[in-house]
């Protein structure tokens, strides 16, 4: 399963109280004040990994709490510290405030981590107050109280290049012959329900991360269908390769819907560079291929398309061809 947005609960811990003592010592009649001070609140830390892909792991546990930091004890002894508490989350989550809405982070970099609720400090003992007027203070200090926050964590996941076309444009089907992934591949719309990642061997030791989103349809920037609602996981991406089925519709119609939807998202999306495969060579007459090569390339010229080229992803045909294109577009 896939999740990409959750709020979560969190609290850090309370200080602990600083102790009120005195010493105690056998023929030392004036010991004086010696109360040590409470230790600090447990700290909430979220911290970006690598292993992790997805937020599933806060389906069902949403609420996290730091440990309390201890009282301070006689003999000026400080009261331990409350342990923190790290959650951890993939690499390209965005953290929000829920209150303000305010991005408290946006943890990009393996082991990049974000301090979101700090733990209370914890309170001084007698023995700080101690002064010359006041030799025995009997008075301490109590624990900081911690934070209480509400925090929406929104995954963007992190590709070079972003795969977008049609229901049925065969994304899926490249990205499991070009990469190791092995998304659900049908012959009906919608198959792909969730972003799915792969990485190609471009040759010279290169390789780039692709992302395929399930497939967008007309409206899809005002919430019809699945795509609207992943289109956030290629805003990082350098690149997109728009993926047009020419037994499905005009490749320049297509094209046509798949721009007004990325404008219609709003962001960069709109202008990063772009090249156009048309899929599915090995189902179509030459003819019907030229037909379809030449509109897709009257498009792509208007619209400022990095190259045009015909693919099939089941029969190979383009696909070494492709990959020279996604290294190009990986170097814009």
């Amino acid at each position: 399963m896939f999740l990409d947005i959750t709020t979560l609960q969190l609290e850090s811990g309370k200080g602990g109280d600083g102790c009120v003592s005195t010493r105690k010592e056998k023929y030392v009649p004036r010991g004086g004040p010696d109360g040590g001070n409470g230790g600090r609140g447990g700290s909430v830390w979220i911290e970006a990994t690598s292993v992790m892909s997805t937020l599933l792991d806060y389906r069902y546990k949403r609420t996290y709490k730091a440990g309390n930091g201890q009282a301070g004890g006689g003999n000026r002894r400080s009261g331990p510290d409350g342990q923190d508490i790290v959650i951890r989350v993939p690499r390209g989550t965005m953290v929000y405030d829920v209150a303000s809405n305010e991005l408290l982070g946006d943890l990009l970099e393996d082991g990049q981590r974000l301090l979101v609720a700090k733990g209370g400090r914890g309170g001084k003992g007698n023995w700080e107050f101690r002064n010359p007027r006041n030799q025995t203070p009997l008075t301490a200090q109590a624990g900081r109280p911690g934070q209480t926050l509400a925090v929406r964590l929104e995954l963007k996941l992190i590709a070079d290049i972003g795969l977008v076309g049609l229901p049925n444009a065969g994304k899926s089907t490249l990205l499991s012959v070009i990469t190791a992934a092995r998304p659900k591949i049908a012959d009906y719309p919608f198959t792909t329900l969730v972003p799915n990642l792969g990485i190609v061997d471009l040759g010279e030791y290169a390789s780039c991360t692709l992302a395929d989103i399930p497939g967008l349809i007309e409206g899809a920037s005002d919430g019809k269908g699945l795509g609207h609602e992943f289109l956030r996981h290629i805003e990082r991406t350098r690149a997109l390769l728009f993926l047009v089925d020419p037994t499905f519709e005009a490749p320049d119609e297509a094209l046509d819907v798949l721009r007004q939807e990325l404008a219609g998202h709003g962001g960069r999306l709109t202008e990063l560079p772009f090249a156009v495969a048309v899929t599915k060579r090995d189902t179509l007459t030459a003819d019907d291929a030229a037909i379809a090569l030449e509109a897709a390339a009257a498009w792509g010229q208007r619209h400022g398309a990095l190259k045009v080229m015909m693919i099939s992803s089941v029969s190979g045909v383009g696909l070494p061809a492709l990959k020279h294109l996604l290294r190009e577009l990986y170097q814009q």
